[in-house]
């Protein structure tokens, strides 16, 4: 969640399934791009 209580992701609790809110526009913030490469390298190794 974030600091005022939005859901910001969400996980399964049985199948490997997973949802961020993420806004493409944000990569261009100071750590989008690591946003989603974390993001990117978690779902490839799940």
């Amino acid at each position: 969640r974030a600091e005022d209580g939005t859901i910001m992701a969400i996980q399964h609790t049985e199948y490997p399934v997973h949802g961020v809110q993420f806004h493409p526009e944000s990569i261009a913030s100071e750590h989008g791009h690591a946003v989603l490469k974390n993001f990117l390298d978690i779902m490839e190794s799940a």
